[in-house]
């Protein structure tokens, strides 16, 4: 998979911007606050859907404009295509595939792969388990949009479920309805479940080759801490709300799923979390991160588009090594204030970006 061309207009900071990619490595450097990681976000919501920086449309229009346009072009294996996002100011976005208008977020998932590595990610090891949470499902929705589908009715179902629980105190008569919620849960959370446990094993395996090469031996663990067991996950499921339910109730809140799951890691059998240093729990981010490009590529047989926002700075001179070494044949879009963080790598294009203009 290789991005080709991206065109930006009233978005963010930039009025009109054109810019061609190259493959390999593609650095914008510049100063702070100049649309570096705009072009980035850009790049990502084409991906996603969305924005990854705010959940507020408005803020990636242009300060007095209507709305803001990307085009993202882009080659695969099967040929050459392009996304349209179309950003209004007063109704929702509205997205194009090669013409097509995408009617779901999930006909998005998977079109343009992306794996996306920013200073807040070095974070994960010891943010709270609904990052890691985050960070698995993100990843599962670009491999497997039945994945995206199925957690979208799980969260629906449970958000449901949540306003019947704080509701039943005015109105007992409306308990009966909660068998149908719990089937709907059942049904999605051992998708989820069962799905969640395989990407594991699959990141497991790849972090801890990453995890030993760049610590100089230390065994990276990573493993699905889950209430649910994944061998029979709808009969665990369906066994486990029942379970919860005076619980629950008495709470007001669903206790039991796989919004409630969690990602282990663990260094030499110790948890990262808490008895890892700074280092250590940097080198396990980086680790998971460069995983993330192995998966996808053994899932779909592209590498996907590498965006490194503003990370090199952040990372002392060997794990950046490091991570230059793993990336040679990934395209990658590398944000950075200084070409010295990147010395050593093969660099494709440098462009300068200076108040929305990119040279």
């Amino acid at each position: 998979m290789e991005l080709t061309q991206i065109r930006l207009t009233d978005y963010r900071n930039y009025r009109e911007q054109s810019l061609e990619f190259r493959p390999g490595i593609n650095v914008l450097v510049g100063d702070n606050a100049q649309g570096k990681t705009n072009l980035l976000e850009a790049v990502r919501l084409c991906s996603i859907g969305r924005s990854h920086r705010t959940s507020r449309d408005r803020e990636l229009i242009y300060e007095g404009a209507q709305q803001a346009r990307v085009a993202l072009a882009w080659r695969r294996r099967d040929g050459s295509h392009e996304l349209i996002a179309l950003i209004p100011s007063t109704s929702p976005k509205q997205l194009r595939a090669d013409g097509k208008a995408l009617r779901r977020s999930g006909e998005l998932m998977g079109l343009i792969a992306t794996v996306l590595f920013a200073p807040e990610d070095l974070a994960l090891v010891k943010a709270g388990p609904g990052e890691r949470r985050r960070f698995i499902d993100m990843e599962l929705s670009q491999l497997r949009p039945v994945y995206y589908y199925a957690l979208q009715r799980y969260n629906r179902a449970l958000k449901q479920r949540n306003n019947l629980i704080r509701e039943l105190d005015a109105q007992p008569a409306l308990r009966a309805t909660l068998d149908g919620w719990d089937d709907v849960l059942a049904r999605e959370g051992a998708a989820i479940v069962a799905q969640r446990a395989k990407f594991v094993e699959r990141l497991d395996e790849f972090a801890r080759q990453r995890h030993q090469a760049i610590s100089g031996g230390e065994q990276l663990r990573c493993e699905y801490a889950s209430s649910v067991d994944p061998g029979d996950p709808e009969r665990s499921m369906r066994q486990g709300l029942e379970q919860a339910r005076a619980r629950d109730l008495r709470v007001g809140t669903s206790t039991f799923g796989p919004h409630r799951d969690d990602l282990t890691l663990t260094i030499d059998g110790r948890d990262a979390r808490v008895f890892g240093s700074q280092g250590q729990q940097r080198t396990v981010a980086l680790s998971l991160k460069l995983s993330e490009l192995s998966v996808m590529y053994s899932e779909c047989g592209e590498w996907p588009i590498l965006l490194l926002d503003d990370v090199m700075s952040e990372l002392d001179p060997a794990r950046r090594r490091t991570l230059l070494s793993c990336i040679e044949g990934v395209q990658a879009l590398v944000t950075c204030t200084d070409l010295g963080d990147l010395a050593g790598a093969r660099i494709e294009q440098a462009l300068h970006v200076h108040a929305g203009s990119i040279e």
